[in-house]
């Protein structure tokens, strides 16, 4: 969304100015009038306009002074001169506040034109950079929340650990939580969790004589018959077959 602002205090050159303007906008931009600096600097904190054309005569305070003081709050406004004095001082000073462009009234409705669109080609272009800057962030900061959540899960998956416990521990949504474990784990979060499980299961049948109601609850199962469904869904084999199949591995060898 593009946000215009004209400060012109001579009306048929502002209504000039706003009849090209509003043709190049869209229906979800903004165009936004005034007559004096200091109005200029009220409205563009109001409204933080991103392309700004200015007069340098105007009522209250000049336009070279204006542009000084919105710069202040706004560095990135891309901001154009339109005047009718060609005097090399405001010409140096434009270029100090590095202002897009110095044009010379009367100017030609294509000459016009031609600048606001290169204007809201800047925009644009600058608006698409901070924007992939943004997702970028966002991207490594979601990974460094789900970082935070796996090494929080690694110690204490033995626990009864639910979605929403760990959510809270890195101060996200539990929907959102979910959705980007997801995204960038490849699993869902139960899954993950009874991944963890079932592998320390194995460790324990291998190197324990524990019975397996022991390693289900070693393992953070609070009931070993869905220890036994968990179990042999990943491992296509009941925990007893397991401890079977590794002893009969060990005589082999």
């Amino acid at each position: 969304m593009s946000v215009v602002l004209i400060v012109e205090d001579e009306m048929l050159e502002q209504e000039f100015l706003k009849s090209i303007v509003l043709k190049e906008l869209l229906p979800e931009d903004k165009l936004l009038t005034c007559e004096s600096g200091v109005q200029a600097i009220e409205l563009s904190k109001e409204y933080k306009p991103n392309i700004i054309i200015m007069d340098i005569l105007i009522p209250e305070m000049d336009g070279l002074k204006t542009i000084e003081e919105i710069k202040k709050f706004l560095p990135n406004t891309c901001i154009s001169i339109l005047s009718a004095y060609s005097d090399f001082s405001y010409a140096q000073k434009a270029i100090k506040l590095q202002v897009f462009e110095y044009l010379l009234k009367p100017v030609k409705p294509t000459v016009f034109k031609e600048t606001f669109h290169k204007m809201l080609d800047c925009v644009n272009e600058s608006q698409l950079i901070v924007k992939e800057n943004e997702d970028v962030e966002a991207s490594e900061c979601q990974k460094c929340f789900i970082e935070e959540s796996v090494r929080y899960i690694k110690e204490h998956f033995k626990e009864k650990l639910t979605l929403e416990m760990v959510a809270s521990k890195v101060f996200m949504n539990p929907q959102y939580f979910s959705r980007t474990f997801k995204e960038d784990m490849g699993v869902s979060f139960s899954t993950y969790i009874n991944d963890l499980k079932i592998k320390h299961a194995c460790r324990l049948l291998e190197t324990t004589n524990y019975p397996a109601y022991r390693i289900s609850m070693e393992c953070g199962f609070s009931d070993p018959s869905y220890f036994n469904r968990v179990f042999r869904a990943q491992m296509n084999m009941t925990p007893i077959d397991y401890r079977k199949y590794i002893c009969l591995s060990m005589q082999k060898d």
